[in-house]
């Protein structure tokens, strides 16, 4: 998969020097056309990994991304609005990660997350404790969670 990888970001590149422009754009176009060509000459199985699990790592990119945001505006309207919107809770969230790398990622996206904050696993690694500024409703909170951060990391990494 690394090499795929590689000779992605290869071709790209000589994408970029064969075109002459250096922008986001072409860097871009350059990326998408080098991975469909390895797509269309990939033979084997292990080799179609990669780009089963590219397109996935981008779409949870875009997602952290859009999270990323929505968290932020809220934090931040709650800051400069007089009255306070928070309602702050400590969260006995079950996993469904079980590796370590799983849990670590989970737990990281979580805390990049504002208003969210990872704070302890479990000795058994079933639950994951979350500090939350905003808890309207514990179910909905865990669901958001596992349909949304979880999925998409077990997605990449199973």
């Amino acid at each position: 998969m690394r090499v795929q990888f590689l000779l992605n970001i290869l071709l790209a590149i000589v994408w970029v020097f064969l075109t002459g422009t250096i922008n986001a754009t072409n860097v871009a176009f350059g990326f998408i056309l080098s991975f469909l060509v390895l797509w269309l000459i990939s033979f084997n199985e292990r080799s179609r990994k990669y780009f089963i699990i590219a397109p996935r790592i981008i779409s949870f990119a875009f997602y952290f991304l859009y999270e990323l945001i929505k968290a932020n505006l809220q934090v931040a309207a709650d800051v400069v609005t007089p009255k306070f919107y928070m309602e702050p809770g400590i969260i006995k969230y079950p996993l469904d990660a079980k590796t370590d790398l799983e849990i670590t990622l989970l737990a990281n996206v979580i805390t990049l997350t504002p208003g969210t904050l990872s704070l302890d696993v479990s000795d058994d690694r079933k639950v994951l404790y979350i500090h939350a500024m905003y808890v309207h409703d514990r179910e909905e909170f865990i669901d958001s969670i596992k349909n949304g951060f979880e999925k998409r990391i077990l997605k990449i990494l199973r």
